[in-house]
């Protein structure tokens, strides 16, 4: 009779509810595990590519070498990552990598910058598509509940890699490199240029690509110091 009772509750639904949480639960601490192994690996990549703030250009290829190393060992968590995140709903837990798929992805960028994955110069910058390749999983995908790199999570890691470069054109100076300061600036204006085409959605990516033109002309003031000095490359 209880059961059908008006108001009255059947049973095992508390149960159910329980497994459900137990599971969900099981796979945050599944993701947790691997996530905090990606953002270790990535502190160690960050931390390499730092050393290109006091290593003059022409040395840089030991730096490189030694990231694209670790970001080697980072695409293989990204991989344990993508096969766990893909049997689950990916919207309901992407929460727990986006930020460190981020951080990853600024790393490949600012290695691809610097001259790494087979660039050579520096200057260039990798696709979302390069970065995809690098990491080994799909990009900005629509059609199925898959783990893959979203184009807010590339277009957050270039205006990051923005900020990195504005920093390295102030340490280029102070190695005697007045050269790179001339390409950072133009190509932080390229990456504002671009951002301006953008009609985004996404309030953070808003706000954070706002700060593109103080970027840009933070960079300018350090070439027109250069300029005022007569420092500036004749070519």
């Amino acid at each position: 009779m209880a059961n059908n009772g008006t108001g009255m509750i059947q049973s095992g639904v508390f149960e159910s509810l329980q497994r459900k949480i137990d599971e969900d639960t099981a796979v945050k601490d599944a993701l947790r595990d691997i996530v905090q192994e990606l953002e270790k690996q990535d502190r160690v990549t960050q931390a390499i590519l730092s050393r290109s703030h006091s290593t003059a250009t022409a040395d840089l290829p030991s730096v490189l070498s030694a990231a694209q190393t670790n970001i080697e060992k980072e695409v293989v968590t990204i991989q344990r990552l993508s096969e766990v995140a893909s049997k689950h709903p990916y919207y309901k837990f992407n929460y727990a990598w986006t930020r460190h798929v981020q951080d990853a992805c600024f790393s490949i960028l600012f290695c691809g910058w610097l001259g790494g994955f087979g660039k050579g110069d520096t200057g260039q910058l990798l696709n979302m598509e390069e970065v995809g390749s690098i990491m080994g999983v799909p990009v900005n995908v629509k059609d199925r509940d898959t783990f893959h790199l979203t184009i807010e999570e590339y277009l957050l890691a270039l205006i990051s890699l923005a900020d990195e470069l504005a920093r390295l054109a102030r340490n280029s100076v102070t190695l005697g490199d007045h050269r790179r300061p001339l390409q950072i600036s133009q190509f932080i204006k390229d990456v504002h240029a671009g951002f301006q085409i953008l009609n985004l959605k996404n309030d953070t990516l808003r706000k954070r690509s706002d700060g593109l033109k103080y970027k840009s002309r933070e960079v300018e003031d350090v070439v027109y110091d250069l300029s005022l000095r007569g420092l500036l490359p004749k070519d």
